[in-house]
């Protein structure tokens, strides 16, 4: 019964899914999820991925998957980032770090992020997405909701090669056949279009 949950929501919204999934990221990878510029965009999109059978997971401070959190937040997709100093460091680990070594540890982790970082418009997204794939040698898969189509899915994957400048304007050329649910709070990262 709970199955039927996602399906039931987006019908009643009256979304379609694309199934046409590359299935090069079904394992490992970074998902972006974008346009964001709804609370509905979560809803949408996770029943989406739960649909589409992809264990998508979000990163979290490691104290909120400790109990008495543990098992909501696990239960949601959480994963805890530890971001203490690696041993015989003084610093902290950056997130890019920390999200690079919980690649390291998982054998499947697929990981859900917003890169425009807020539901407000920003004409500059936040690359961390790019710098964990890179450094975690995963793809990075594009996941999308189209809100004048009502549809939504996973388009694109993209293996970043170091040169951020072209995988970004790939990722921009990508983006912009897509309306968001409110087209003036989304902008692509303007130094890439």
């Amino acid at each position: 019964m709970l199955k039927l949950i996602p399906h039931l929501i987006l019908k009643i919204a009256g979304w379609k899914i694309d199934y046409n999934m590359p299935t090069e990221m079904r394992k490992k990878c970074v998902l972006v999820a974008a346009p964001h510029t709804s609370n509905w965009d979560f809803v949408y999109a996770m029943c989406t991925f739960k649909i589409l059978k992809i264990k998508v997971r979000f990163t979290i401070k490691k104290e909120w998957v400790r109990f008495p959190f543990k098992l909501l937040m696990t239960s949601l997709g959480a994963v805890g980032i530890d971001r203490n100093p690696a041993p015989g460091k003084k610093e902290k680990k950056s997130m890019v770090e920390a999200m690079v070594d919980l690649f390291k540890e998982h054998k499947e982790l697929v990981v859900v992020v917003t890169a425009e970082g807020t539901r407000k418009k920003v004409e500059k997204w936040k690359t961390g997405f790019y710098h964990v794939a890179l450094n975690a040698k995963v793809p990075i898969a594009l996941g999308y909701l189209d809100y004048k189509k009502k549809i939504a899915g996973v388009g694109k994957v993209i293996m970043p090669s170091g040169d951020m400048a072209a995988d970004m304007k790939k990722i921009m050329d990508f983006y912009k056949n897509f309306t968001p649910k409110f087209p003036e709070k989304f902008s692509l990262d303007l130094q890439y279009v």
